[in-house]
Parts: C-alpha cells; sequence; structure tokens
C-alpha cells in the first residue's frame, strides 16, 4: 500500500470511534478527534455547553491542525477534519471563522486528505455523554449537514453502513487497498 491520508466522518453517536480504534489496533496510523477532546477541556473548566461559544470552532481548527501535521503513516486514518468542523459550526448557526477557511483552503490546495471519504453511518440509537447530548433526530439532521458540506467540497463519500465494528473496518479495508496502486 502506499501512502493515503483517509477521513473517517459521520453524525455524533455513528460508532467513528470504535471503528478508528479497531483500525490502531490493526496497525494503522489514526489521528484523533479534536472536538471531543475541546468540549472535554472546556467543561473541566466549568462551561456546561462550551459548543455555544464562536470560538469554540477555532479552538477544533487549532488542535485538528495539531493533530494532523505531525501524523506519519503509510496509511493514516484521521478521525474528523476541518471539513466536519465546517459541518458542526454550519449546524451550530456559527458564521465560518478565518482559521477555519484558511485551513480548509489550505487543505484543499495542498490535497492533504484523499479525494474519497469514509462516511460511517448511525447506527439508528444514539449513547449520550457529557460531550454527545444530542438526540437521534437532531443526530440525523447533522448527518444531512456534514454530506452536504462534504460533497459541496468535492470528496467522494464511501458509506460505511451500521453494522459490527469488525465488518465496518472490513469495508474500510477493502475500499483502502482498492484505491490505492
Amino acid at each position: 500500500m502506499n501512502t493515503g491520508r483517509f477521513i473517517l466522518t459521520g453524525a455524533p453517536g455513528a460508532g467513528k470511534t470504535a471503528v478508528v480504534r479497531q483500525l490502531e489496533i490493526d496497525g494503522f496510523a489514526v489521528v484523533e478527534e479534536a472536538a471531543t477532546d475541546v468540549i472535554a477541556l472546556e467543561q473541566a473548566k466549568g462551561i456546561a455547553e462550551p459548543w455555544t461559544d464562536p470560538g469554540f470552532i477555532d479552538r477544533i481548527v487549532a488542535l485538528q491542525r495539531q493533530r494532523r501535521l505531525p501524523a506519519s503513516g503509510e496509511v493514516q486514518f484521521h478521525d474528523r477534519s476541518a471539513f466536519c468542523t465546517e459541518a458542526l459550526a454550519t449546524f451550530l448557526g456559527h458564521p465560518l471563522s478565518d482559521p477555519l477557511r484558511r485551513e480548509i483552503e489550505e487543505l484543499k490546495r495542498s490535497g492533504f486528505y484523499e479525494r474519497r471519504v469514509f462516511f460511517v453511518r448511525l447506527m439508528g440509537f444514539i449513547e449520550a455523554t457529557a460531550a454527545r447530548r444530542i438526540g437521534l433526530e437532531d443526530a440525523r439532521r447533522f448527518e444531512a449537514v456534514h454530506e452536504r458540506t462534504y460533497r459541496a467540497h468535492g470528496f467522494e463519500l464511501v458509506s460505511i453502513d451500521p453494522g459490527s465494528v469488525i465488518d465496518r473496518v472490513a469495508a474500510i479495508r477493502r475500499c483502502v487497498e482498492v484505491s490505492l496502486p
């Protein structure tokens, strides 16, 4: 296999983290999601709903960039990207900030990510966490925003349908092996 930087995206609660963990166990390089960590840090500071602050988006962009730049490995799986952050800003009703716009422009100009994106579909239920307070109907709306955002940026979405973690990872691995010369 050659080098490839693949994005895993989807709505909160779709099972991306479990898929990413299995890919990591399988020996692939992974780049962690930023939004959940930004939320956890802000909540530790006593801010119950940090996503209500428009500066929240820029903190995610900064952490994503910090994590993606030094990443190495022949094949990398990125748990979300700045394109997800654009979808989040849209969903939350925040304007797209200059740092987010610059990051997206750089990613597109450099061709940093593979054009094929793995879109992990909702399982049909949501497990609430401190960072994930979204219900299933809102998650479905958020999933649609993600899909529109990625398509608007010219990405090809590979649907990873509901199923076991093993089945989902197998579907991703088949696509990666086929897509890399």
